[in-house]
Parts: structure tokens; sequence; C-alpha cells
């Protein structure tokens, strides 16, 4: 899967976290318990790491397993796959 092949459904789901998001500022807006805005963050966040990982399994596809690829473009599809996670894990 090509992230190009998939964008719209992609995008679609990006907007709904983006929903979700406003639903938390709106919470915050409107002095909602401290749980409820708890758990919409969570759901937030759930759904993006989701996204995240959709994305990171295309790119291993893509760009580290796929069968076609040359030595350079697969340490330079490993490298980069890399340093992303590292930065996710923070």
């Amino acid at each position: 899967m090509h992230l190009s092949q998939n964008s719209d459904r992609l995008r679609a789901r990006l907007r709904r976290i983006t929903g979700q998001l406003g639903a938390v500022d709106d919470a915050l807006g409107g002095e909602a318990p401290c749980a409820a805005v708890l758990q919409q963050l969570a759901a937030a966040r759930g759904a993006l790491n989701g996204l995240m990982d959709e994305i990171i399994e295309a790119h291993l596809r893509e760009h580290v397993a796929a069968p076609d690829l040359s030595p350079e473009d697969r340490a330079a599809g490993t490298e980069e796959l890399l340093a992303v996670i590292r930065r996710y894990a923070k």
C-alpha cells in the first residue's frame, strides 16, 4: 500500500481525529468534567496511534520490505523509519 493509493481513506481518518480534538477543545471551553476530557483525549490518542501504525506499516512494505528494492534504498527506508520511531517513542 502506498500512501497515494489510500490518501482519501487516510485523510478521512485524519478528519475524524481532528473532530475528536475539536470535541476536546469544546469540552475544555465548556468546563466538562476531567474524566470526560481525559476519555476524549484517550480516544483521540488511540485514533492517532492507529493512523501512525498504518502509515508505518505502509512505509515498511513500500520502502523496506519490497523485494525489488536495492540494498541502498532498503537501508535508506530503514533509517527513515528508525528516525521516526525514535521521535514517536519519546
